[in-house]
């Protein structure tokens, strides 16, 4: 069974898809509206909530990896299905299901965030990611589904581009040399997660039956502020210091009377406003894995970027 099913084509899904392609995989790929080929994988359009159809697409698949979402503000609304579809389709065909997961489940905790702590988060899309793991571990343990559940903090890395804290509003203005904005305080410790390393951990889990069962979180780096971050690119970029500045909460506010995006972000803001760190110690002495060193990551990352302004502007 060398064939893999990857649910979602942003940034983690592709970077997994096309890991799985380098490691000698046939990889089909599921979105809802397709996409154009690429070598090495088949891409289907399908509605990922339709399990009879994602059962049939899954079938004879070692693994099935779910890294799509629903639309920021529609989690509530439509992340159930697709996660009800899910793992019917692991239970229907054997596939393990491994989960992206994220880190909204803990909700707000004092200290570095461990896999044991409870899913205790009482906002909305923290409950709805919760849920979503807890189902699919329900049925492992039941012996109906073999799952595991990989969590990231903000991704960070060639290909993370609107959606990330350290991409489109920030890379495009520090390469000219210009101010960047970021939500919450600049001077918080943060994890980031580099996407290289999200991927490598979803296909390791998905391998190893020593991972099925429970949730791990990739293997990240020490917390380094927003500041810290932008100081490291932009050395990197030798654009000289770059200024960091807050985006004061009345401003988000008013942006979220028109913004879906914004709107949603204040369930988070926590995340930003005090010190967010990730332990990822557990993962990386079960499986002797370490996170990709700093200084790979923040070149790598400012290559794409420069390649990626280059051809879009």
């Amino acid at each position: 069974m060398n064939s893999h099913v990857v649910i979602g084509f942003g940034p983690a899904g592709a970077a997994t898809a096309r890991l799985l392609v380098e490691q000698g995989r046939t990889v089909k790929v599921v979105t809802t509206s397709g996409r154009s080929p690429e070598p090495g994988i088949e891409h289907v359009a399908l509605d990922a909530r339709d399990s009879g159809r994602l059962t049939e697409a899954v079938r004879g698949a070692a693994a099935v990896y779910s890294c799509a979402a629903p639309p920021y503000h529609r989690w509530a609304a439509e992340w159930p299905a697709l996660a009800s579809s899910l793992c019917t389709a692991a239970e229907e065909t054997g596939a393990v299901l491994v989960m992206l997961g994220n880190l909204y489940g803990y909700g707000p905790v004092d200290g570095p965030l461990t896999e044991d702590l409870p899913l205790a988060a009482t906002g909305t899309k923290g409950r709805v990611r919760a849920a979503v793991w807890e189902r699919a571990r329900d049925l492992h343990q039941q012996g109906r589904i073999r799952a595991v559940e990989v969590r990231a903090s903000d991704f960070f890395g060639p290909g993370v581009t609107d959606g990330g804290h350290l991409a489109a509003r920030v890379l495009p203005p520090l390469l000219r040399g210009k101010p960047v904005s970021t939500l919450g305080d600049p001077d918080a410790p943060h994890s980031w997660t580099y996407l290289p390393d999200v991927a490598r951990a979803l296909v390791e889990t998905a391998g190893d039956e020593r991972a099925w069962g429970r949730a791990w979180h990739v293997p990240t780096g020490p917390a380094l502020s927003v500041r810290e971050m932008v100081d490291r690119l932009a050395a990197e970029a030798g654009t000289g210091p770059v200024a960091v500045r807050g985006v004061p909460p009345l401003v988000l506010g008013l942006g979220g009377l028109f913004s879906p995006l914004l709107r949603e972000l204040k369930e988070i803001r926590y995340q930003f406003d005090r010190p967010f760190t990730v332990d990822s110690s557990a993962y990386e002495t079960a499986f002797a894995a370490q996170p990709t060193p700093l200084d790979e990551q923040v070149k790598a990352t400012v290559d794409w970027w420069r390649g990626r302004l280059a051809t879009t502007g």
